[in-house]
């Protein structure tokens, strides 16, 4: 009985590490975008994570084991979420607008949360650089660059490409010039900001969790 009692104690425990190592060398290979050393860490924190959370009395329980993965959720879900990590880390550190927008891609693919802040990023960044623009192209299309109002409520803000609308007014002028570049900076400014608050909270909760 004794044997037979540690030879299905024994097969457990050889289930149990097949589990986890099966789990883990799933999300090993869904971190391939991240570099070789950061991969390692995050599989070997896991692993202790997971046989510390699950071991009772010196042996790992399957039982436990499958809790605890559940908790983590799919390896392919906590992938998306180290990659998301990583990328919003890099963004915040190089303030750069295409690392943030990549971040914010893996985040909304994950949650409602990160579907809006990649809708509020992009909506940010296509006013300011609107702005940008049309600043930027005033002096070569002095005539048709510009706000312009358009009738009763209705704006176009034009880059000047093709002619001024008929029957339009220009609000700002070579006014646009300045103010285009200060508004379009301090929209993009504003977003980049904004986001990075919104992708601190984030990671925030991921840690939590």
């Amino acid at each position: 009985m004794k044997l037979a009692a540690g030879g299905s104690i024994s097969t457990n425990q050889t289930s149990s590490e097949r589990r986890i190592e099966t789990y883990l060398a799933t999300l090993r290979g869904e971190l391939s975008g991240l570099s070789a050393e950061r991969v390692l860490d995050i599989v070997e924190e896991l692993r202790v994570h997971i046989r510390e959370k699950s071991a009772t009395g010196g042996q790992v329980r399957a039982e436990v084991v499958e809790a605890i993965l559940l908790a983590l959720g799919s390896p392919y879900e906590l992938a998306e979420q180290y990659l998301a990590d990583d990328l919003l880390e890099r963004a915040k550190k190089r303030r750069s607008p295409i690392l943030l927008i990549r971040g914010l891609a893996h985040w909304a693919s994950m949650s409602a949360a990160g579907m809006l802040a990649l809708f509020g990023c992009l909506v940010g960044y296509l006013l300011g650089g609107s702005f940008l623009l049309a600043g930027f192209l005033k002096p070569i299309h002095s005539h048709s660059a510009g706000l312009w109002k358009l009738g009763e409520g209705s704006y176009s803000l034009r880059l000047g490409f093709g002619s001024a609308p008929a029957n339009a007014t220009e609000l700002l002028g070579w006014w646009m010039l300045p103010l285009g570049l200060l508004l379009g900076g301090g929209a993009c400014f504003l977003t980049t900001q904004i986001v990075l608050w919104c992708a601190r909270e984030f990671r925030k909760n991921r840690a939590v969790t």
